[in-house]
């Protein structure tokens, strides 16, 4: 229907890992389809939030726990930040695995959590949270970014009311989070102004500018005093009820962009073998077109990217395309044959945590996989 695209327009890749299957990428995401192909990006198919191994019978007659709220766009895209979609979490997988590596940083005073899109679940854990800065680097007290006089005299009234001694628990725990933010701040920033330069070019748009900025903030690990971070980064758009052929183009154009800055930039500083990137999404779409776009769905593909990933492979089963398959519950809706613990699993153990750790960060991971010493469950990280 109206979301077909020309087969010969296809970017052709070749996963060593499947035969009989030919499989290509849209045809705006070259620089994806050259790190498949240099085995140092793969995908994860019909990948998504479950609870428990679930089937179409199993979801029409009630008997599969399925995730709340399954087709929100809100609860889902918490349900994958949390990896807990029995129950809207306040605690990300991100924060929980934080709250077990975070000692391996020498220093304390940075959150290993970086985001570059203010709050998020996924960086949130008990002890941990997500320290958020902009483009420009750290975001500091607005007017305080210089020594002029009013600057100066800002930071100076900042610092008496953080010195005050406080009688009201609430107002005492905001003064300690202000004026360690404050402290933080321009620590950050000048380690940031102090770490080894990037030369790569990176496009304008805001993707590739915060990507750019991850990657500022990785080239002055040894400035920060770290070793384990994780970024966040939000890239928004893609609800694609309408003009999905012109929208998808243009996102997939500024995704492939930033990505092929990034990896070229992570190589330029030799850290290539040490960075991993990877999507995480709320939902597929359905596989019938609404005219021009499509509807929601559950089951979709992600990938991961980097010198680490064993590359040039498709894990997980990729699903077949037509309605009323094994796994269509209505219109194309594909339940996911991968879920997002194991997903992620595969990333936290690469990551250090041990198979010990994991359902601690992922409470339901025993439901589709027993972590053991070794390897992960799906073997995308090696």
């Amino acid at each position: 229907g109206g979301l077909a695209l020309a087969q010969n327009d296809l970017l052709p890749i070749n996963p060593t890992n499947i035969s009989g299957q030919e499989f290509g990428l849209h045809p705006s995401m070259s620089n994806l389809q050259n790190l498949f192909e240099e085995g140092n990006a793969a995908f994860v198919a019909n990948v998504g939030a479950l609870i428990e191994p679930t089937t179409v019978a199993g979801y029409n007659n009630q008997s599969n726990q399925v995730p709340l709220s399954l087709f929100s766009h809100l609860d889902q895209r918490i349900h994958w930040q949390t990896s807990v979609p029995q129950n809207i979490n306040s605690l990300g997988w991100g924060g929980r695995l934080a709250d077990i590596l975070y000692t391996n940083n020498a220093n304390q005073d940075i959150s290993m959590n970086i985001s570059l899109d203010g709050v998020n679940v996924f960086q949130r854990g008990n002890i941990i949270k997500e320290y958020a800065i902009s483009t420009a680097g750290s975001i500091l007290l607005n007017g305080t970014g210089n020594n002029g006089f009013y600057q100066t005299l800002k930071r100076q009234t900042l610092d008496n009311l953080l010195d005050q001694t406080y009688n009201n628990i609430l107002e005492t725990a905001y003064s300690n989070t202000i004026s360690d933010s404050n402290g933080s701040s321009f620590a950050f920033s000048s380690a940031i102004e102090s770490g080894t330069p990037i030369t790569t070019p990176f496009e304008d748009d805001s993707l590739s500018q915060k990507l750019l900025m991850v990657a500022k903030t990785i080239a002055a690990r040894d400035i920060l005093g770290v070793s384990n971070q994780t970024f966040f980064v939000e890239f928004g758009g893609w609800d694609n009820h309408a003009d999905l052929l012109d929208d998808h183009n243009d996102l997939l154009s500024q995704l492939d962009a930033a990505i092929g800055s990034f990896t070229a930039a992570m190589d330029e500083l030799g850290v290539g073998d040490s960075v991993t990137g990877f999507t995480m999404s709320d939902f597929g779409r359905k596989l019938t077109s609404n005219g021009d776009g499509a509807d929601h769905a559950w089951g979709g593909n992600s990938f991961v990217f980097g010198n680490a990933v064993d590359g040039q492979k498709i894990f997980g089963q990729y699903p077949e395309l037509y309605l009323d398959n094994p796994l269509d519950i209505g219109g194309g809706r594909l339940i996911p044959t991968t879920s997002c613990d194991e997903y992620f699993a595969e990333l936290a153990l690469w990551f250090g945590a041990s198979s010990s750790d994991l359902d601690q960060i992922f409470p339901n991971i025993n439901n589709f996989w027993t972590p053991a010493p070794g390897g992960g469950p799906l073997g995308f990280m090696g």
